[in-house]
């Protein structure tokens, strides 16, 4: 594929240098990149702003057609301490 084509040309440095330069200008900050043997080629954690920027990072690689992005969201413990102190009323169906 065309990713695994600019992998081998510019090596694995140059692409986690991009990467952090995509993160940082969403003003972000790159925590940890791995590549990876199996359903997924590389792993990057990143604190972004906020949800509206990392979708719009995941758009960007996206669009470009190199990679597939799948974005999942991390917790921090205090943020379920958070939500577990927050009040939803749901009901079940047919409840």
């Amino acid at each position: 594929t065309t990713g695994v084509q600019g992998l081998v040309k510019e090596g694995g440095s140059k692409r986690r240098a991009l990467v952090q330069a995509l993160v940082e200008k969403g003003g972000g900050k790159l925590e940890a990149f791995y590549f990876a043997f199996g359903d997924a080629d590389v792993y990057v954690i990143a604190d972004l702003p906020d949800a509206a920027t990392a979708a719009a990072v995941s758009f960007a690689v996206n669009r470009a057609g190199a990679a597939q992005l799948q974005t999942t969201v991390l917790l921090t413990p205090e943020e379920i301490d958070a939500a577990t102190k927050k009040s939803v009323d749901y009901r079940a169906p047919g409840t």
